[in-house]
Parts: C-alpha cells; structure tokens; sequence
C-alpha cells in the first residue's frame, strides 16, 4: 500500500487536530511535527494555516456527503431519506464522542480575518441545504420543498449542536420526530 505523500499526510493530522482540539489551538508547528514534514515541505502545498483548513474543510465536505448520502440510499423516497438523516446523525455523533459538527467548531473559533474559511463552511452549509431541497422535491412542489428544506436543516444543525452540548442523543432524536411532523 502507498504512504501518503507530504500533502496528504499534512491534511490527515489538521484535520483530526482541528476538528478535536480547535482551529485557534492548533499551531503550524504542531501540525508539522505530527504529520512528520519539514516546514518547507508544508510551504510547498500550502502558504498558510488557513489554507490547510481551507483544504480540510474541503475533505470532510466530500466524506461526509458521502457517507450521509450512502446511508440514507437504502430509503426509497426523498421525504424519507430527509428523515433518515437524523439516524445517520445518531450514528455519527456516537463514532465523534458527541464532538460535533466540524464547520460549526471552526466558524464558532475562527478570527474576523478568515474568510476564506468562513466560506468554505458557508459553502458545505448551502450545499447539504440544496440537497435536502432536491430530496424534498420529489414529493413537494419546488417552494415548498425549499422551504420544508430550510426547516429540516435547521432541525439537523440545532440537534447537532445540542447533541454536542449535552453529549447525549436526545436532541437527534426530538428532532426526528419533529422532521416527521414536519413532513407528514
């Protein structure tokens, strides 16, 4: 099997020291050591810390869309694919240790100047906001699929949130039964 190569392995150790120990806590040093690169070596793929969370956010915006995507595929509509998403939601904070959702720990930690950042989680945001539209769409009429969308999202990130806070499932699972009442 192939070792990662300096990019990757720079990607792999920011993205666990980000997501459990913060954005703000983590220095370039740190990164550098744990992912046992030379300092040039980083510089070469990346110009800043914010580029490499930039990178990071990128990562986990593909692997999560994936692996919340494939679990929900197994449910035949999209009104119940919407719903299966707090099941998947129940799963992944349980794997996490209830240590939340990545775009919402870095935006909440990031300094004024971070754009770049800031509209990477924007990006993510907006992007799972459309897909739960589009599910919702096959059973609903377009404005009205968007905004059961927008309701179900905020139902997905408030559970999120509060699920990390009480580090207990409770919340995904209230909010599922409000998706339902919602959608039924």
């Amino acid at each position: 099997m192939k070792q990662p190569g300096v990019k990757e392995r720079i990607i792999e150790t920011a993205s666990r020291l980000f997501y459990f120990n913060g954005y703000n806590q983590t220095g370039i040093n740190q990164i550098i050591e744990e992912a046992h690169v030379a300092k040039a070596s980083m510089y070469v793929h990346f110009r800043s810390k914010e580029d490499i969370a930039v990178a990071y956010l990128q990562q986990r915006h593909v692997h999560w869309m994936d692996r919340i995507t494939t679990h929900v595929a197994k449910h035949r509509t999209g009104k119940a694919r919407v719903i299966g998403c707090f099941d998947f939601l129940h799963i992944w904070l349980k794997e996490m240790g209830f240590r939340g959702c990545g775009w919402q720990n870095i935006i909440t930690d990031l300094p004024d100047d971070h754009k770049k950042i800031k509209t990477q989680a924007i990006l993510h945001k907006n992007q799972v906001r459309q897909w739960l539209q589009e599910l919702l769409e096959e059973q609903y009429a377009k404005k009205q699929a968007s905004k059961l969308g927008d309701e179900v999202m905020v139902l997905l990130e408030g559970a999120i949130i509060l699920a990390q806070i009480h580090k207990n499932v409770w919340p995904v699972i209230s909010a599922k039964s409000a998706c339902k009442n919602l959608l039924a």
